[in-house]
């Protein structure tokens, strides 16, 4: 592991000659790294990830086109850009760089190409969902309130079908639930289905349910002290950008609710680059921007260091930018006028450097160089300098599938995450609830039966001893105040199969209802 107390991102200056470094000791106060599509900012992510990585700093990144793979595996002298990388080197002074692997585990929502990575529906929570299911006002609501009685009724929200089928159970009790918690529209409840039905064919289904994702399992250290590299298979999910974004605030907001806080520490305890930034952002409602300014804030307090990668600042709100204190601008190209008012933008967030203009120096810079500014001392931050960002040690590029496989099946949660787990929860106790309804209707109409039966007996002089049986009032005795949601649902199903044709009806409508994935 390295003994420094600074990331080496590049050369500086007049011939690039004087160090630009990251300040380990201010890693936690965020940053920024933008820039056009194909200027360098993958190679910038691998550069930061390797360096944290030898200072014993556990990073997460998503790999949005596979190339981060390359980090597990050492550069080689054979590749076509060796004779370039040599030269940089000794271009910025980077007189101890070599080639070399690092601590690398994959992670994958889909388990294709890494660990499965799942949460549950009741950590997601209502207003995350909200968002990833782009619900109106009055579907949030209904949502909330699904979110309230399932704690109410101890049901717990683990997968899709959970939800799916405590909202089957909402809209048949709609009336009585209307008295507590307001009007619940069935439409309401249809719309937030058809949502839900879309999510699980983007392949979310995967994402929900247990073993949930343990945090710690992020944080591991090896032997040599280096911390983990958790690189997150984004290349499909892409295609699906709001459940895309929504894991990653997700995960965000967990590490914010977990972890404790720590003050000022000497270097972060784990660093969190958001890729694609603009997917958080793009039509975002007010409160979701407000938690995300909120996470961002505090989260510093706890060791953490979140890094927005994006094509723009301009891509990220005003009031979060202004929190991101280390900034590596890539090139900005300037071709309509909304891009030259973008451009100028950026350039007025850096301290002035009297050597060059900072606007045409965005313009300008090549692939692989930078327009930076870290903080310094106290925290204040440095001029803004035209950067020659240093090669990389790992390997550029990604790693074959085989070569992947072989570090899934050997890293620390290898196993632990593979296999998925079905304990009961809302579904199978809603389901039992509405057996068990199904039944109590049956054991009650076959009661009639026989009362009717012995009735007729009477009337017609076949029962010759006893006393005349009246037929059982039970149908028509209700309890009017007290009953509990539970037992306003058993009332509910009793109701709806009160003969044996309406009991085979329903029974087939709750089979497909609660038909498990």
């Amino acid at each position: 592991m390295a003994d420094t107390d600074n990331v080496f991102v590049g050369g500086g200056g007049e011939g690039y000659s004087e160090p630009q470094e990251l300040l380990l000791k201010y890693a936690n106060r965020h940053g920024l790294i933008a820039g056009a599509t194909g200027t360098g900012k993958t190679v910038t992510l691998q550069i930061l990830a390797e360096s944290l990585s030898n200072a014993g700093v556990p990073v997460f990144m998503s790999d949005v086109k596979g190339d981060l793979s390359g980090l597990a595996a050492a550069g080689s002298e054979t590749h076509k850009l060796h004779g370039a990388f040599m030269e940089r080197a000794a271009k910025i002074g980077f007189d101890d760089y070599a080639y070399d692997s690092f601590p690398v585990t994959f992670w994958d929502m889909y388990g294709e190409s890494g660990h499965p990575v799942r949460t549950t529906v009741s950590e997601m929570g209502p207003l995350l969902l909200s968002r990833l299911l782009e619900l109106s006002e009055a579907q949030e609501g209904i949502l909330n309130i699904a979110f309230r009685v399932a704690d109410e009724e101890g049901l717990p929200l683990l997968d899709l079908k959970d939800l799916q089928s405590l909202l089957v159970w909402i809209g048949q009790n709609a009336k009585s639930l209307a008295l507590r918690y307001g009007f619940v529209s069935s439409q309401s409840v249809g719309a937030i289905q058809r949502r839900l039905l879309v999510l699980e064919n983007q392949g979310a289904g995967d994402f929900f349910g247990e073993p949930a994702l343990d945090l710690e399992d992020m944080f591991h250290v090896d032997a040599d002290g280096r911390g983990q590299i958790n690189v997150l298979a984004a290349d499909k999910l892409m295609s699906a950008p709001k459940l895309y974004a929504t894991f990653l605030l997700w995960l965000l907001s967990e590490l914010f609710e977990t972890l404790p806080e720590v003050g000022d520490p000497d270097k972060p305890i784990f660093v969190f680059f958001f890729d694609e930034a603009h997917l958080l952002f793009d039509g975002a409602p007010k409160a979701l921007v407000d938690k995300v300014e909120q996470v961002a804030r505090l989260i510093r307090s706890k060791g953490v260091g979140v890094y927005f990668i994006t094509q723009k600042p301009a891509d990220v709100p005003e009031d979060i930018l202004g929190q991101l204190g280390n900034r590596v601008q890539h090139a900005l190209r300037a071709f309509t006028r909304k891009d030259q008012k973008d451009l100028r933008s950026a350039a007025d967030t850096y301290r002035e450097n009297p050597r060059f203009d900072v606007e045409d120096a965005i313009k300008e810079v090549g692939v692989g160089e930078a327009v930076t500014s870290f903080l310094i001392k106290k925290g204040i931050p440095g001029m803004v300098e035209r950067t020659l960002i240093r090669p990389p040690s790992s390997q550029l590029g990604p790693i074959s599938d085989k070569e992947r496989r072989a570090i899934i099946a050997t890293s620390p949660v290898a196993g632990k995450y593979e296999t998925t787990l079905d304990r009961e929860s809302a579904f199978e106790m809603l389901a039992k609830r509405a057996e068990d309804a199904a039944k109590a209707a049956e054991e009650a109409e076959a009661k009639e039966d026989e009362l009717e039966a012995r009735e007729r007996e009477y009337q017609t002089a076949r029962r010759y001893s006893g006393t005349r049986v009246n037929r059982s009032t039970s149908k028509t005795t209700r309890k009017r105040r007290g009953d509990s949601a539970g037992e306003a649902f058993a009332k509910s199903m009793m109701r709806s199969i009160g003969t044996k044709a309406g009991t085979a009806i329903v029974r087939g409508i709750m089979g497909s209802l609660f038909k498990a994935r």
